[in-house]
């Protein structure tokens, strides 16, 4: 059973989901794909862990833990995933940055840019899988399901000048 509970963040309210003790989804209630209906309103061991996280971080210091995850995804959305969460706290990279990346772990040559910012937009575990930490080639700020204010918001409370970035003039994430 899906249990979900909501987040009351300094940045917007908050909906997770969770499955059998791990954590299986967090989203920005408005954002691109935060579900209408899903699960019952309930407690989950990771529901309390992944509020403690989201504490800790809204603070703006580093949590020490994560909470158990479950992602559901293809291989290439849940290898994108994992390249997520190696991404350090207070940094950023390309979408480029990880397709090279993921292309090199997987023995290719290229892989393009463009899917892996597919992939990173369908993430499920917003905040905690930091795919705000992604940015454009050219420094702009796009491509978050939250949108974009969000990813700013999220960015500069991690230290990082957001004034080096632009926003995007059009895009599917504003």
């Amino acid at each position: 059973m899906i249990y979900t509970a909501d987040y009351d963040s300094p940045i917007g309210n908050i909906l997770m989901a969770a499955e059998d003790g791990a954590l299986c989804g967090l989203w920005f209630y408005g954002g691109k794909y935060c579900p209408a209906l899903l699960g019952t309103a309930g407690e989950d061991k990771a529901l309390s862990d992944a509020r403690c996280w989201l504490d800790i971080y809204f603070t703006g210091r580093e949590p020490d833990f994560m909470p158990l995850l479950r992602l559901s995804g293809s291989p290439f959305q849940t290898a994108v995933w994992e390249l997520l969460r190696q991404i350090p706290y207070g940094e950023t990279v390309t979408y480029g940055g990880l397709a090279a990346r993921l292309a090199e772990k997987r023995g290719l040559k290229r892989i393009s840019a463009q899917a892996v910012g597919g992939a990173v937009g369908h993430n499920p575990v917003s905040i905690i899988v930091p795919c705000h930490r992604v940015v454009g080639a050219n420094g702009s700020l796009t491509g978050y399901a939250g949108g974009v204010e969000k990813k700013r918001r999220l960015l500069a409370m991690e230290g990082i000048n957001t004034g080096k970035f632009t926003l995007p003039l059009r895009g599917t994430a504003l």
